[in-house]
């Protein structure tokens, strides 16, 4: 072949394979340089369907929607008390289209008592906005011969062999290590995968008790399904005013608030970050999702990044030094 002949074929070929090169890239160019979000964006939750952590965050994710302009969907992944998600969530692309609901004992406890931490709360993600926060109940079954706290203790006492608790979160399951350990009543875990199915197995007389959280916990006690005993906070819920405080039911040294917030993957983009922290914020604190937080017994927060950073640095730090103090692990 003539060289020139070769030389422009050679160039005409260089030319093609970069002109297709442009061509395959610009869709990928152009969908990174698209404003957030212009694509789905996904809510994982570690939780069954029907628990609180779920309920809320069908809730955060019908009006980040509206503010967002964009499809928010709910994943649910349940399993280990959210471990599972969380680990999805970590090892997913830091774009902001995959997020989690965390909640505070797959966040702050599961990582202090595991034996190998699958991941650091307070490292491996990049905090957006708490959306709630609210206190525990305990709850039994509704026709169960104890009335109150102190009855349940001594029944607790008298039948060892009886008395079993579900639970379905590391929150909900040291809350009620510690509820024994104040008072020395036994109980043995039986793990659940969501809130939901724990107040269900109370009621049907599968388990003895349970601490769980009261967006499906409230609901029963109210409709005298279950019977809620103590709320685990240093005041009553308003939608509960008949049921005692824990203090006030005898028992000191058992307050245990739990929240649940939105994060993403580590190094996620400053400015994601920022525009999903307003979001949440907004929707935290709009009329309507208050409103319907509160129906859930749930207090809205919707705070700063950098604020709800604080609080998760602080709870790991916490929950380590508890863990290191007892002793407690888990496989």
């Amino acid at each position: 072949m003539n060289a020139g002949i070769f030389r422009r074929a050679r160039g005409c070929g260089v030319a093609l394979l970069v002109g297709l090169a442009i061509t395959l890239a610009t869709p990928w160019a152009a969908q990174a340089q698209a404003p957030y979000p212009s694509r789905i964006i996904k809510l994982v939750v570690g939780f069954a369907a029907g628990g609180g952590n779920d309920i809320i965050a069908r809730i955060l994710a019908a009006k980040l929607q509206e503010d967002l302009n964009q499809t928010v969907i709910v994943e649910n992944r349940p399993g280990a008390g959210g471990r599972l998600a969380a680990e999805h969530v970590k090892n997913a692309t830091p774009d902001g289209y995959t997020l989690l609901i965390g909640a505070a004992g797959a966040m702050t406890i599961i990582p202090a008592i595991s034996v190998t931490p699958p991941y650091h709360g307070a490292k491996d993600f990049t905090p957006i906005s708490m959306v709630a926060a609210f206190p525990l109940i305990l709850a039994i079954k509704a026709d169960h011969p104890a009335k109150n706290v102190q009855e349940l203790i001594a029944w607790m006492k008298a039948n060892p062999d009886k008395s079993n608790y579900a639970t379905s979160s590391p929150a909900f399951t040291l809350a009620t290590e510690l509820f024994k350990l104040k008072t020395g009543a036994p109980g043995v875990a039986i793990p659940y995968k969501s809130s939901n199915e724990s107040i269900l197995s109370v009621i049907s007389g599968q388990s003895l008790l349970t601490i769980a959280d009261p967006p499906p916990t409230t609901p029963q006690v109210l409709g005298g399904q279950a019977r809620g005993l103590a709320v685990l906070d240093l005041k009553r819920l308003d939608d509960l005013p008949d049921v005692p405080t824990m203090t006030e039911a005898g028992v000191d040294g058992v307050a245990v608030t739990v929240w649940y917030g939105v994060l993403a993957p580590a190094a996620t983009p400053r400015e994601t970050v920022a525009a999903l922290s307003a979001a949440v914020a907004k929707a935290a604190h709009d009329p309507e999702m208050r409103k319907r937080l509160a129906e859930q017994g749930a207090e809205p927060v919707g705070n700063s990044a950098d604020e709800f950073g604080k609080i998760l640095r602080e709870e790991v730090a916490k929950w380590a030094e508890v863990v290191k103090v007892s002793g407690a692990k888990a496989n």
